[in-house]
């Protein structure tokens, strides 16, 4: 079975379309499990019915035809129960709905299975036999449970891919197609799609028809020819070294780039309206997919070479058509992967959002989107990329969705959203050098969270009070080595400079988890519980210390510097850290710059350090809630994991109870405890944090200004009131509506933030 299943999941994924990938799911499982009928039907979003969408056994003239409502029928009854049916006798369950265009009254056994993709039930898998003595055996059952599974991804991609082209799957015009992923950087776009795809990846190539499809036959000849003549060229260069049958691997390349192999059938769709890389990755997967499937073990190899094949053809096909990308006045830049030579492609002006597959919050990619103020989505796990090129988007980098085809309710909508956000900016300018204190004068820090000079001009636009973080890993991120003391040194100097005498907290490197240096790889199988922040740079010291000096050697004459060490859990890191920055210090010193000791802090992301809080600030200046890693430890939710970004929550009542007993103790010892991280910069989240008694709040530049408009016009009483109020409460949806409720009585509503809400209510007015 396993064999059956692996070959019916590799012919699934090479399909073309959706109704492909149906047809050979419903052919190859009748004949697996010998029966007489396979069907699937699955459930339209848009009418809520579900439709009879490929059979193998059943009239064929039904297919498209037949459907049914959410819980009509025994197909009805399996997705409402989400679980297996199966019935010796179907026709006398009183669930039973008959079909007479079906011809499905000859056949009485039934099982039934849910096809279902990230908590949504997409479908339902029907087998049905006609011997009324036959129940379908456990194995049976099992077997199809576990062809659902497996295939329910690819029948979810299958299914956007089809939407995207324009039509829904009753062949009607689809509209408003959204698709969920990670929030990378905040703010709404429309503009219209431009796929950059890697080199030489075939898998990436989107598609569309060819402008001049005589002009594509002869880029592709071209390709072919200089293929062959590196081919050749290579052959002869090792003839004197291979042996003649390691030399026929050669001619087996040269055989498949004559005219009537690959080149042959590659020119013939291109004939047929499909530009020459997308005929070619056709040609090329289908080759493959044939080679793959034989059960002779050579053959199977062959597969490899004609992917080889499929790629040095393509990589002179991208060399001669890279000067066709073009991009509109207003770019929404999509790609498999991101990554900053892409966005430095887009001409000055013209890019208004940014779409990954690939990709977290945490990345380059979003970090310079952040401070380039680009709206982008992250982690679009199921999205068709190759099918989203010229496409008009919406994109959400709120919440982390985006809209394809937006009709012009939507559009209108998210218009409108751009706006208001333009207007509430502009409207709080006036804020930028008034202090943010409570109208019971509590006093609060609003720092901001930088990495990049362009991050510095707009924070300092903003009224920000200082850096409560500063990550020196994007400097290292942007080269192809370790940066020396003296380019470190720069990049301090610049940000020190920009926000003296206010403080700049720097914090140590922090590489691992999700953020890598290409240069430096740390190859981990769970690289978040792994080898990351302090505990690399302890390991080498020549690192941390090379960072160190290079910091004190920059604050020289400013003295606005902190240092804060990242990712600790234990007092005996604290300890040897500090060690190596007070030799550090004395050693500056003694080289005859006249600086001062910074104050040191500590990181507290995650869990070990909450229950070491009085112990760790015993030993440092400061303390620093990182709570983005704090709440993703805590959850235990990678939180750039779209699978189970609905599990991360920053108002969790374990998350908030941490977060107060983080404070209390902190203060029972004299430091002072600030809070980096997402929920710093929500206004409802900044209120309940200053009613813990948080000192600083550090956040995107961004997010300051509705923050200090919340906080001075509310009494810390008030908040205290609501933050009693909320820890009372059990769940992390009633506590956010909670205080969004708040904030709307205290008449903050046009501070909440774009996203799930307002499709939601997008949605509920196009309903009226």
């Amino acid at each position: 079975m396993l064999s059956i299943l692996r070959s019916l999941v590799q012919e699934v994924n090479s399909a073309r379309d959706l109704q492909e990938a149906l047809d050979i799911i419903v052919s190859r499982v009748q004949k697996a499990m010998g029966t007489e009928v396979c069907s699937v039907y699955l459930l339209d979003p848009a009418t809520n019915r579900y439709i009879l969408m490929a059979t193998e056994g059943l009239y064929p003239d039904a297919v498209g035809q037949v459907t049914l409502a959410y819980s009509e029928g025994l197909v009805g009854l399996v997705g409402s129960r989400e679980e297996p049916i199966n019935l010796e006798d179907a026709p006398s369950h009183p669930r039973y709905r008959y079909f007479p265009e079906t011809g499905e009254e000859r056949f009485r056994s039934f099982l039934g299975v849910p096809i279902i993709h990230h908590r949504r039930v997409l479908g339902v898998l029907v087998v049905q036999q006609r011997e009324n003595t036959r129940t379908f055996d456990e194995g049976e059952e099992a077997f199809l449970v576990t062809v659902s599974a497996q295939l329910a991804g690819v029948i979810a991609h299958s299914e956007a891919t089809g939407v995207i082209s324009g039509l829904s799957l009753t062949g009607e015009e689809a509209r408003d197609v959204s698709f969920n992923g990670v929030p990378g950087a905040p703010g709404v776009a429309i503009g219209q799609s431009v796929v950059v795809y890697p080199s030489a990846d075939l898998d990436a190539v989107p598609e569309k028809a060819p402008e001049d499809v005589e002009q594509e036959v002869v880029l592709f000849q071209s390709a072919v020819k200089a293929v062959r003549d590196d081919i050749e060229r290579v052959a002869e260069r090792l003839a004197s070294q291979l042996r003649p049958e390691e030399l026929a691997l050669f001619d087996v390349y040269l055989r498949m780039l004559g005219d009537d192999a690959l080149p042959g059938e590659v020119t013939n769709k291109i004939r047929e309206g499909i530009w020459a890389q997308g005929a070619l990755k056709q040609v090329v997967q289908q080759y493959v997919r044939h080679f793959e499937m034989m059960d002779d073990h050579y053959l199977q190899e062959r597969a490899v070479d004609i992917r080889d094949l499929g790629r040095r053809l393509l990589s002179h096909l991208q060399e001669r058509g890279q000067e066709q990308l073009e991009y509109p006045e207003r770019t929404v830049l999509v790609s498999e992967e991101l990554t900053p030579a892409m966005l430095g492609e887009v001409p000055k002006g013209q890019l208004v959002g940014l779409v990954s597959v690939k990709g977290s919050s945490n990345s380059h990619v979003a970090i310079l989107a952040r401070a380039m103020g680009v709206p982008t989505v992250m982690g679009l796990v199921d999205i068709p990329v190759n099918q989203l090129d010229g496409k008009e988007l919406v994109v959400d980098g709120f919440e982390g969705q985006i809209f394809a085809s937006p009709s012009d309710d939507l559009r209108a909508f998210y218009q409108a959203i751009c706006e208001e956000e333009d207007e509430l900016i502009r409207g709080l300018e006036a804020l930028r050098d008034q202090p943010c204190e409570t109208i019971d004068h509590h006093r609060v820090s609003l720092l901001v969270n930088t990495g990049l000079m362009t991050d510095v001009v707009r924070s300092l636009s903003h009224g920000a009070e200082g850096i409560g973080l500063y990550r020196t890993e994007v400097p290292f991120m942007i080269k192809d080595r370790f940066p020396s003391e003296q380019e470190q040194r720069e990049y301090y100097r610049e940000q020190l400079e920009a926000f003296a005498p206010n403080p700049v907290t720097m914090r140590t490197l922090d590489i691992g988890g999700d953020k890598s240096l290409t240069y430096f790889p740390i190859q981990e199988e769970n690289p978040f519980l792994g080898w990351r922040g302090i505990r690399v740079t302890l390991d080498h010291p020549e690192i941390f210390l090379v960072q160190v000096r290079a910091m004190l050697k920059a604050s020289e004459g400013l003295n606005n510097l902190q240092i804060m060490l990242p990712m600790i859990s234990n007092v005996s890191e604290v300890e040897e850290s500090l060690h190596l920055i007070y030799r550090v210090y004395h050693e500056v010193r003694e080289e005859g710059y006249d600086i001062h000791m910074p104050k040191v802090g500590v990181m507290v992301e995650v869990p070990a350090a909450v229950y070491q809080i009085r112990e760790l600030a015993e030993r440092v200046d400061f303390l620093s809630v990182g709570s983005n890693d704090l709440t993703q430890y805590l959850l235990a939710v990678d939180r750039n994991n779209p699978r189970v970004a609905q599990l991360y929550h920053s108002y969790h009542p374990a998350v908030l109870q941490a977060l107060v007993r983080i404070a209390q103790d902190a203060h029972v010892v004299g430091k002072p405890v600030g809070i980096c991280g997402e929920l710093a910069g929500d206004p409802g989240g900044a209120l309940l944090l200053m009613a813990m008694g948080y000192d600083s709040l550090s956040m995107n530049a961004a997010s300051l200004p509705k923050v200090k408009s919340v906080i001075r016009s509310v009494s810390r009483e008030w908040a205290m009131q609501l933050l009693e109020d909320v820890l009372l409460l059990d769940s992390p949806h009633v506590i956010k509506s909670c205080v969004d409720l708040a904030l709307r009585n205290a008449g903050f509503g046009r501070y909440l933030r774009p996203g799930k809400s307002n499709s939601a209510a997008y949605a509920e007015r196009a309903a009226s």
